[in-house]
């Protein structure tokens, strides 16, 4: 037995050397570090994804710096108090070892360390010493932007395995040759996923030619992925957290009601499942697996659940608070994740960049950035706008260092004017006048700029903050939004996106300076956004087998409105009140195809006997609702009849009746605009 390994330990690394494969560049930096190259770094940063197989790594690097006689310090940052005293104590053995080797892992649990580390902590260390964090995140511009970590840092980005990396773990992994191409395109090389498929293939492919992740696979993936689920609630909660960004308490209260809490402290106890601050989040591999499982056990299950999230979460948006309803938006937009579109212009990056009122201490900057980007003649514009309505400007800024990188302006306009400055609204207004003009209550809404920082790419968190944005504003001024547009400079980059949202471009495309400018409209009078979601909730679900054939939780109402003036609507109304007992008839009513019936519930007969009723609480409103409901809720062969039958003289009830039904109408038209009645 001499010779053999002396405890289980070593039989583990053993097993592990056996099966670990690829990251020859990143052993390669790690073994010159190790070997006390004096161009070698002192500090490898370690960023990737989770379970793209950090923590293996950093295995192999504690295993190789052993073996080289080197003292290892290693830290786990979910263990570690995210404090500079805490951390020290766990590290602080490496500050007086020259030979030491450190290792962080899972370091996005206490990035907010990141400065001290480098500034207090890392330039104590002696000369000799070498360090290694990993983390989710790539390190802060603090360690680029400073020439005296230039030499000594060394920025590893881990990827998803190569294919002939990912061959060869297979291969150790004991995957048969002929299965190993299927399994490759199944997890796309990554390391977790590869690991736990190759365990299900190894077992499946015995004596067959190959093997494909059918349903089967997939079922046997996910036991292995999250263990025994004790209950339907428990896998309820674990598909919901699966299909939200993030999942919180309250989300599962709008799915699972009072099972909420018990079922949530339960998801924050699975490995699994990782805390973040706005809520609980699985790991990547876990979630697609989860979401798989679904669309193909329980189609119907899968959509009815989109539904009630998609509900919640657009409630969440109107009723957020202002610095919450980005956030709110993109949890709303990620339901859609899997559709084209949606993944390819989304990047979901939360947290980087955050979006703030604009300050008077910040035009300055913006002005400078939007001169950068689109030009003096946009500046123009954009001073024109920050002066007459400053409120409509937020700005973007870096979580990080708090630096403006973007802004936007959503402006909003009862009446046209600024055309002589501003091209873009003044093609607008034309676009307006020309379809269906604005109505009491009402205003036109322009994202008129979205402007990001150059260094950013064209999908960035910038340009999240920008189009969620445009959501969050319709969302919560649903019913006083009338026609949207939102200004791109021309370009076919954004049309698939914009298209695919229902949005369309005006045949006018103003110019300003250099630039022109594409228009994308909408008129929100003609459909609202629970009706919106439910048609991208249509698209998104026509590729799951038997997902639609029950309609969705949000099903149940007119995609398209009627958009009627206010001479229109009070015309409507009172041949409404005539139609009250020809059910035929009122269905035919333009009020029917009205936002005023849209909602659940929105019976025309109901709102109508509604609005009537209410005329008893207004003051001297008692003779009106006489007038009004002897004529036509009870019913009267003449209104002389009615007259008669009230004790009234003709003329008197006649100015009764005049008077209540334009109260009526008032009413309704309030609730036509706004939602509700504001009285």
């Amino acid at each position: 037995m001499s010779g053999g390994p002396s405890r289980v330990g070593d039989r583990v690394q053993q097993a592990r050397d056996r099966v670990f494969a690829g990251r020859a560049a990143e052993l390669g930096v790690f073994r010159s570090a190790l070997s006390g190259d004096g161009k070698a770094p002192a500090v490898l940063y370690v960023h990737g994804p989770g379970g793209i197989g950090k923590s293996m790594l950093l295995r192999r690097f504690a295993a190789e710096a052993r073996a080289a006689g080197r003292e290892v310090v290693e830290v786990d940052g979910r263990l570690v108090e995210p404090a500079p005293e805490a951390f020290e104590k766990e590290a602080g053995a490496v500050l007086t070892d020259e030979r030491a080797v450190l290792l962080v892992d899972t370091f996005e649990r206490c990035q907010g360390l990141e400065g001290w580390l480098r500034d207090r902590f890392l330039v104590r260390l002696p000369v000799g010493a070498l360090v290694v964090i990993a983390g989710r995140r790539p390190p802060d511009t603090g360690w680029t932007s400073d020439p005296g970590w230039a030499d000594l840092l060394c920025t590893v980005a881990l990827r998803n395995l190569a294919p002939d990396e990912a061959t060869a773990f297979l291969h150790a992994r004991g995957v048969p040759q002929d299965t190993r191409p299927a399994l490759l395109a199944f997890t796309g090389g990554h390391p977790l996923a590869l690991a736990l498929a190759a365990a299900v293939a190894v077992r499946d492919s015995a004596g067959s030619a190959g093997w494909e992740p059918g349903r089967d696979a997939i079922a046997t993936l996910l036991p292995r992925l999250i263990g025994e689920v004790p209950s339907p609630v428990h896998r309820r909660a674990l598909e919901v957290c699966a299909r939200a960004y993030v999942t919180t308490e309250t989300l599962l209260r709008a799915v699972l009601g009072d099972d909420a809490a018990p079922m949530f402290a339960w998801l924050r106890g699975l490995p699994f499942v990782e805390s973040a601050r706005h809520g609980l989040f699985p790991h990547d591999v876990v979630r697609e697996v989860l979401e798989a499982d679904l669309r193909w056990r329980d189609p119907e299950g899968y959509a009815e659940l989109h539904g009630r999230l998609s509900l919640h979460l657009l409630e969440q948006i109107r009723s957020a608070p202002e610095s919450a309803m980005l956030p709110a938006v993109g949890a709303f937009m990620y339901l859609f994740r899997t559709d084209r579109y949606m993944a390819d212009y989304n990047s979901w990056r939360g947290g980087e960049v955050v979006s703030t009122a604009c300050e008077p201490a910040d035009h300055a900057t913006v002005l400078d950035l939007v001169t950068e980007v689109e030009g003096p003649a946009s500046a123009t514009a954009a001073r024109f706008w920050l002066d007459r309505q400053p409120e409509a400007f937020r700005v973007c800024r870096t979580a990080r260092d708090d630096e403006i990188v973007g802004f936007s302006a959503w402006l909003q306009l009862t009446e046209p004017y600024g055309g002589d400055v501003d091209p873009v609204v003044a093609a607008a207004w034309s676009h307006t006048r020309g379809r269906a003009a604005l109505r009491d209550g009402e205003h036109l809404a322009m994202a008129r700029f979205s402007v990001t920082s150059p260094r950013y790419p064209k999908i960035s968190p910038v340009e999240d903050l920008h189009q969620w944005r445009g959501v969050a504003e319709v969302a919560r001024a649903e019913g006083r939004v009338a026609w949207m547009y939102v200004a791109i400079r021309s370009g076919d980059f954004w049309r698939p996106y914009l298209t695919s949202l229902g949005l369309t471009t005006i045949g006018d495309r103003p110019r300003v300076g250099h630039l022109t400018y594409d228009l994308y409209a909408v008129d929100w009078r003609t459909l609202s956004v629970r009706a919106w979601a439910e048609q991208r909730t249509r698209l998104l679900l026509s590729g799951v087998s038997g997902a639609l054939e029950k309609p969705t939780a949000v099903s149940g109402q007119s995609a398209e409105y009627a958009v009627l003036s206010r001479p229109e609507f009070d015309t409507a109304v009172r041949d409404a009140l005539r139609e009250l007992s020809r059910a035929e008839d009122l269905a035919l009513n333009p009020l029917a195809r009205s936002r005023l019936t849209g909602g659940p519930g929105a019976e025309l007969p109901d709102l109508l006997a509604e609005a009537v009723d209410a005329l008893r609480a207004e003051r001297g409103g008692e003779k009106y609702h006489r007038a009004v409901a002897a004529t036509y809720l009870h019913g009267a062969p003449t209104q002389e009849a009615v007259a008669a039958r009230l004790g009234l003289p003709f003329s008197t009830y006649r100015r009764h009746l005049t008077v209540g039904v334009a109260r009526v109408c008032d009413a309704l038209w309030r609730r036509e605009i706004y939602g509700t009645d504001p009285r």
